[in-house]
């Protein structure tokens, strides 16, 4: 478990990601990837155009199982996913994903969702 990034080994843009299963989770975005539908348009118009040897997936940050079975790790993985957003900005020229809304923009939606 921990965070990973998928490179484009081209032009160096990157998309990060975490995982309580890092290998599962790279297989879904190789599945989405492979059969067009990635949530990432920008990510998936390089993966058609380049092709899969053109991209590499690297764990960036493992997180190591604790001794605790119960232990929920999303909190963690979370925390740490938004530390490598914060650190590498992916966005835009420099990689595929989303910039996350704040707080005070996702109530915004919310509230102007129920008033439609």
């Amino acid at each position: 478990m921990g965070v990973f990034q998928i490179v484009n080994k081209i032009n160096g843009k990157v998309y990060i990601d975490s995982s309580n299963n890092v290998p599962g989770k790279i297989n879904r975005h190789k599945f989405a990837l492979n059969h067009g539908s990635h949530a990432s348009k920008s990510l998936q118009a390089d993966w058609n155009e380049l092709g899969e040897d053109a991209f590499e997936f690297e764990t960036i940050e493992p997180v190591e199982p604790r001794d605790d079975p119960s232990y929920d790790y999303k909190t963690d993985l979370e925390f740490l996913e938004d530390l490598w957003l914060e650190k590498l900005e992916p966005y835009g020229d420099k990689g595929y994903n989303e910039k996350k809304k704040t707080r005070e923009e996702r109530l915004r939606m919310i509230a102007a969702n129920r008033s439609e």
